[in-house]
């Protein structure tokens, strides 16, 4: 819900309760549904987000030049941000060389599923929406766990999972079931969660503050209405930020995983 769709104001007699954001505004309706198969608002942010970015890399590196344009060096500092920043730091450059389009992939199509939060009309991260980051990051645990098998065998990423250390004594068993259970449940499940609930938080501060400004434009509470217009700025800006660093850390520890993983020692 947008705050122009309503004439409700203060000190006409509605409350602010009528039209502020909860959890109605994360629920849409389908656009369209093909085979009992439902098309919403935020599968088609998803899907021109993914047309934006293959748009854009195939517009920089479809010709690639020896002294690239504009558009391909920007491209380039992007790819190579993620490659040397993340990849290359965290999991090493012979190893994580092969990983590279995979996290590459990853950062952007968060970044962009993020970004949706304040592009007008679009106005929605898709990442808002838990099923989204959960399908990534299941996508990431499924990569992580094979990983860990194909490396070390069922013995070594049993050892690996429960981080067995013998030296621990009589506190093995405990250690061990803990690991377990924080490593084969707990970490997929805080690495979804930890980018949905913080674009969930922010578009709900943005709804909640853009709202109530149209809500208090009325009478003497414009005053008010200019200082919750300001928090909207202030929270736009600063979601911006926010956007950029939850790609990162996605992919940052997508990338600690893998090289968890691939490590001899655990």
């Amino acid at each position: 819900m947008l705050a122009f769709e309503t004439d409700c104001h203060i000190f006409d007699g509605c409350g602010f309760s009528t039209v502020s954001p909860g959890l109605h505004s994360f629920v849409f309706e389908p656009m369209f549904t093909v085979g009992g198969f439902e098309f919403n608002k935020t599968m088609l942010l998803a899907l021109l987000g993914s047309l934006a970015i293959l748009g854009f890399f195939w517009a920089a590196f479809g010709n690639p030049k020896v002294v690239p344009g504009k558009l391909q060096m920007v491209a380039e500092a992007g790819y190579d941000f993620i490659r040397r920043g993340v990849v290359y730091e965290t999991i090493g450059k012979k190893e994580g060389e092969k990983y590279v389009p995979l996290i590459v992939s990853l950062f952007f199509f968060v970044w962009i599923m993020n970004l949706w939060s304040i592009i007008p009309l679009a106005q929605f991260p898709v990442t808002s929406i838990i099923s989204y980051p959960a399908g990534l990051a299941a996508i990431v645990y499924i990569l992580w766990v094979s990983l860990t098998f194909k490396r070390h065998g069922f013995v070594g990423a049993f050892k690996n999972f429960t981080g067995y250390d013998k030296s621990l004594g009589p506190v093995l068993p405990m250690a061990m079931t803990i690991e377990f259970f924080s490593n084969l449940l707990v970490r997929p499940f805080t690495h979804a969660v930890r980018l949905f609930a913080n674009m969930f938080a922010g578009h709900l501060l943005i709804v909640m503050f853009t709202i109530a400004s149209w809500y208090l434009l009325n009478g003497w509470g414009i005053a008010y209405a200019g200082v919750s217009f300001g928090m909207t700025i202030i929270m736009t800006a600063f979601e911006l930020f926010i956007q950029a660093v939850q790609a990162y850390v996605f992919v940052l520890l997508a990338c600690a995983y893998i090289q968890g993983a691939l490590a001899e020692h655990h």
